[in-house]
């Protein structure tokens, strides 16, 4: 989880390839709540479920979620799934995206895009553990790095 605007982590977490990242998006944003006030998740269509928006609705952030363009805007249980496919349909994808600034997402992708330049792209660990630690690691040095330049 990034801040757009100090574009420092504030929460991460570390799973293996085999993890699909829409089955995670709770852990980071319960990690991040702990930390800053969060009001808005974007994230990309990868997060595209029920649960994610379920969970960021009742945790009073809005769901800032790209939806499959073909999404059925039936309510099943997720009013804010359907209302953002609605909203979608009505709109079309980059009206809605300018409406509510999904185009943020880019500070996100830029922060991942850093990390990966300057320290690598894989954790270089044997254990899974490990792998962990340096990961934290280069968050932690990045969120240093960041403090320094923007100070």
């Amino acid at each position: 989880a990034v801040n757009t605007k100090t574009k420092q982590i504030v929460s991460m977490h570390v799973t293996s390839e085999k993890v699909h990242d829409g089955k995670v998006l709770s852990r980071p944003v319960r990690g991040a709540m702990k930390s800053v006030k969060v009001r808005r998740a974007l994230a990309d269509g990868a997060h595209d479920s029920r649960e994610n928006f379920n969970f960021l609705s009742q945790s009073g952030i809005k769901p800032v979620i790209g939806v499959r363009a073909n999404s059925v805007a039936r309510s099943t249980g997720c009013p804010s799934r359907r209302d953002t496919a609605l909203e979608q349909r009505a709109l079309g994808p980059r009206a809605r995206s300018e409406v509510h600034r999904f185009g943020f997402r880019w500070v996100v992708e830029g922060v991942f895009s850093v990390v990966k330049r300057v320290f690598g792209e894989y954790a270089m660990g044997r254990k899974f553990v490990n792998m962990v630690k340096e990961v934290l690691m280069k968050a932690y040095l990045y969120n240093i790095f960041v403090a320094l330049t923007s100070s």
